[in-house]
């Protein structure tokens, strides 16, 4: 190989630029940018359906609870007691049996507001409904309502005996 040839092949490498590999700091933070507008715009929504599904859970989670507590009075033949506490925003179970209780939570977000029929004297203490084996089914509901406003109240049919889900409007007042 020449001379020339070499010391010409080294003044073109070194005016060469070398390759970027990677992303600029400006390019970083235009990603970050877009991620982070897109979660803002999306978090309201997000939030608005685990609400609706902490409402519908809880509803289900009560008609559970009350078919639990008929068919024990019914396969059991025991007098059970359901507690309703708007205060603790719980319900309970119990019975003649030693060591029979159940207690439901409800989730965060989801509040007992009313229970229904209501009474003149209604306060933040229990509300209690017997149910005896091969009677007929106490006429109860209970109203529950989420953050945003959703409500629905859980009614037992007398007829039926069997608990149902009832949507209603945040506007609507129930009356009884």
């Amino acid at each position: 190989m020449p001379i020339a040839d070499c010391s010409t092949r080294m003044h073109a490498q070194a005016n060469v630029v070398p390759l970027r590999r990677g992303v600029t700091l400006i390019e970083m933070l235009i990603v970050v940018a877009i991620v982070g507008l897109i979660a803002g715009i999306s978090f309201p929504a997000v939030s608005s359906g685990l609400d609706s599904l902490r409402l519908r859970s809880a509803s289900d989670s009560i008609v559970s609870f009350l078919n639990g507590a008929m068919n024990r009075a019914e396969r059991r033949q025991q007098v059970v007691e359901v507690a309703i506490s708007i205060k603790d925003n719980a319900l309970y179970l119990a019975s003649n049996e030693v060591g029979f209780s159940r207690k439901l939570e409800m989730p965060s977000g989801v509040t007992i507001k009313a229970v229904w029929p209501k009474v003149q004297t209604e306060s933040e203490e229990l509300r209690r409904f017997l149910l005896l084996p091969g009677s007929t089914v106490p006429r109860l509901g209970i109203e529950i309502v989420n953050r945003k406003g959703a409500r629905r109240i859980v009614r037992v049919n007398p007829m039926t005996g069997v608990p149902e889900i009832e949507r209603l409007n945040p506007s609507e007042e129930q009356t009884e």
